[in-house]
């Protein structure tokens, strides 16, 4: 099993990512030298869930294509405005 998560970055960036390990890799993005997250600390997490791990790494490609809007609809559950937002031509 594997995780798949969003972070708020104090910046109000979103990071997606996955891990094996959920808790140690949010220490590591907390205190660690960790490239996008480092000068954005502190992050804070959004979203996750746990899933096969090749389910997972999927879902993290698929979520890094998506808009703000449209992570941000999933962190607060949206599913409505997360199926409109998938539509082609569905509103920005």
């Amino acid at each position: 099993m594997a995780w798949v998560y969003l972070l708020e970055c104090a910046d109000g960036t979103y990071y997606v990512g996955s891990a094996r390990d959920l808790e140690q890799r949010l220490e590591q993005h907390s205190i660690g030298n960790i490239g996008f997250t480092h000068r954005r600390r502190p992050v804070k997490l959004a979203w996750c869930a746990e899933l096969d791990i090749a389910d997972a790494y999927a879902i993290e490609r698929r979520i890094h294509g998506w808009s703000r809007r449209k992570k941000a609809a999933l962190i607060a559950g949206d599913i409505d405005l997360l199926k409109t937002l998938a539509k082609r031509g569905g509103p920005s």
